[in-house]
């Protein structure tokens, strides 16, 4: 969430920088209701100044023994006032709320302008793609073929888009979670955390998912919210808490099953593990000092692309431009990975900063100092990575003429073979 006095001193600029995102908002709503706040204040600072003389007043009437109805009288209709006046400035105060939890962030200065992902600028490549001397397959055709991926009985357990995993795959999908968190906590210094995967509604306005994308969600019949992603859980984890100096940066990893109904997106990548209802996940989630994040970001992502390197695949980093990037963020990477059988990179990693949005949210702060003033921290997080899209992945680019595929050596050691067949 923006802050409304930083809004409302610079309106020009901020409608510019939201103009990027292909933002459109009333802002003429928003001076009206923050010109109501400052009547409403200014009135009730009256009356709360009334009262307090008045109060000074009885009191030394009292102490002259002397009779002070006539004041009493008159403060309790003012009592009424203030707590009328009290009532429509939570009310007005709840409206600007309301109004700042449907904004965006704002773009950071380095972001490239652009509406949409022809905007987008490749950062930087890693890897060879590799070649092949017969036909590719995909890796939704490999698993069914391998035994290891079964879309139908998924269908019929549960409906499209999931998927059930078999013998070898189950332990690939496995494999996969296990190396992701051995690397980012043995050597990336992450500490692992296992979240609830349900999560109440103010975790998620906390993150930004609620209210504008409540249809991407799916909610329980008591009131909880399944995670569409780790991200919910994990920044949460600090909701409403003062964070001492000497804490930062604290650095978290979680593995997760997400959900998402994928609301308007039908028809896109219906086939295959790519975009589904429910994935698996490792999430990397920092919280820093305000200096300190755009550093972080730079690690972060460097921290995700350390699996793509380990396992051997192609890859490329993008920055995201203004008009392309998440409602909370400031900046963001994409990190995409080679598919033999689309001859093109896909989204495997997304990583971003989100400034102090998030923390304005969720009330997290932290104190430089015993006396000094609380701030609020800046948030990062990012996947690291996707496991059904990492296993998609594998499948495609370690795929044989015969129809085996080789693990990548990182994981031979977690499952025990060097090929499926």
């Amino acid at each position: 969430m923006l802050d409304l006095r930083a809004v409302l001193e610079d309106l020009p600029g901020v409608q510019r920088a939201l103009a990027q995102r292909a933002a459109t908002l009333d802002f003429s709503g928003l001076e009206a209701l923050n010109q109501e706040r400052k009547s409403l204040q200014k009135e009730y600072d009256a009356l709360r100044f009334q009262q307090n003389q008045v109060s000074g007043e009885i009191a030394k009437l009292k102490q002259a023994k002397q009779s002070a109805d006539h004041l009493l009288t008159q403060m309790r209709g003012v009592a009424d006032q203030v707590r009328v006046l009290g009532e429509r400035m939570t009310g007005v105060e709840a409206q600007l709320r309301e109004w700042l939890l449907q904004v965006p962030n704002l773009p950071h200065a380095s972001v490239p302008a652009g509406v949409d992902t022809s905007a987008n600028q490749v950062v930087r490549s890693s890897g060879t793609p590799p070649t092949f001397s017969f036909p590719v397959k995909d890796h939704s055709e490999l698993g069914e073929k391998l035994g290891i991926l079964d879309f139908e009985r998924a269908t019929k357990i549960t409906g499209a888009r999931f998927t059930l995993y078999r013998g070898i795959g189950a332990a690939l999908e496995r494999a996969l979670i296990n190396f992701m968190l051995d690397l980012h906590t043995k050597e990336h210094g992450y500490t692992e955390v296992l979240p609830p995967f349900l999560v109440n509604s103010e975790s998620l306005q906390g993150t930004g998912q609620l209210p504008k994308f409540e249809a991407d969600l799916f909610r329980t019949t008591t009131g909880y919210y399944l995670i569409p992603t780790a991200e919910v859980p994990v920044t949460n984890i600090h909701r409403d808490e003062i964070l001492q100096d000497k804490e930062l940066p604290i650095s978290y990893c979680a593995y997760t099953p997400c959900f998402r109904s994928e609301a308007g997106a039908a028809g896109k990548d219906t086939k295959g593990l790519i975009r589904q209802h429910q994935f698996n996940k490792i999430e990397l989630v920092k919280f820093t000092r305000p200096e300190q994040s755009y550093e972080a970001l730079e690690q972060l992502t460097a921290n995700a692309e350390r699996v793509l390197q380990r396992l051997g695949l192609a890859y490329r980093v993008i920055v995201l431009c203004a008009g392309d990037m998440g409602f909370s963020a400031a900046k963001t990477y994409d990190i995409e990975v080679w598919f033999p059988s689309q001859q093109g990179y896909r989204e495997i990693s997304s990583c971003s900063n989100f400034e102090d949005f998030q923390a304005r949210r969720a009330n997290i702060r932290f104190r430089r100092g015993p006396k000094d003033k609380p701030e609020l921290v800046h948030t990062l997080n990012g996947s690291g990575l996707a496991v059904g899209r990492t296993v998609a992945a594998i499948l495609e680019n370690y795929q044989q003429a015969d129809g085996t595929v080789l693990i990548p050596e990182a994981l031979r050691g977690y499952l025990g073979v060097e090929k499926i067949g």
